[in-house]
């Protein structure tokens, strides 16, 4: 597959706690318009860290960003981070949906308030996005009313609301009951078949090879291997990397 151009560019990037721990150490990676890049490592491995630094939720020491055209030096311009929050959504693993507003609100919160829409104009594109999860029925409803995996669809319902170019994805599944998992990865598969970019942490392996075009390999804050996903799985070039797969593939 071939990619007209890169939305993602990050270029020597590295970020240290006070412990003098890196969480991330001279990662540099791009992703291709409509890519899904798969990050999978160990816990701790940075891999959080790295796709929170897209959307200007985590900082970082040196090296640069591009996303969407879009430069993040380390001082974190604030009018670059607004303009990179309007064109990139982000699902995170607890829903993260206020719990005093109907899921309509939720969603239609955003687009009228951050995009300045027209409240009628935001709630049909909210009825419509609703629809496409299969949870139209929920959406007078109240976060409290619905299962996790409908509160996740719903969060990344509101992600789409924006109608953003890049969608990010933080361990989606992790916080689910295991028979809710696939309703949120059903959702996933849809939005990649339609061509969505998204940048997906998880460890839902058979997602992974079903839908990424790559998968990224992390551990200590590095990158060790990027790949497609059959050679990934079947035939992995780094040690590191069939010693986690032995791990997590039984």
């Amino acid at each position: 597959m071939t990619f007209m151009k890169n939305i993602i560019n990050v270029v020597n990037l590295s970020k240290s706690y006070s412990a003098g721990i890196k969480a991330l150490d001279d990662i540099s990676l791009d992703v291709g318009k409509g890519e899904v890049l798969v990050v999978m490592g160990p816990s701790g491995s940075g891999k959080s860290t790295l796709i929170r630094t897209f959307n200007g939720l985590e900082s970082f020491d040196t090296g640069y960003l591009e996303i969407l055209g879009i430069r993040l030096d380390p001082n974190g311009d604030e009018k670059n981070i607004r303009e990179i929050r309007k064109r990139v959504g982000m699902v995170f693993q607890q829903f993260n949906l206020f719990p005093h507003l109907s899921i309509l609100e939720n969603i239609t919160l955003a687009p009228i308030k951050v995009q300045k829409r027209q409240k009628i104009e935001a709630q049909e594109h909210a009825l419509s996005l609703l629809s496409n999860m299969g949870i139209l029925s929920h959406a007078n409803k109240y976060p409290s009313q619905l299962s996790g995996g409908e509160q996740q669809r719903v969060a990344i319902a509101r992600s789409l609301a924006l109608k953003p170019d890049l969608l990010l994805f933080d361990e989606p599944t992790s916080a689910l009951d295991p028979e809710r998992v696939n309703e949120v990865l059903d959702a996933m598969r849809d939005l990649a078949k339609k061509g969505m970019a998204m940048v997906v942490v998880t460890h839902e392996v058979g997602f992974a090879k079903e839908v990424a075009d790559r998968v990224l390999f992390m551990d200590a804050g590095r990158v060790i291997e990027i790949s497609k996903p059959n050679i990934f799985f079947q035939n992995a070039k780094e040690e590191r990397s069939r010693r986690f797969l032995n791990q997590i593939i039984k």
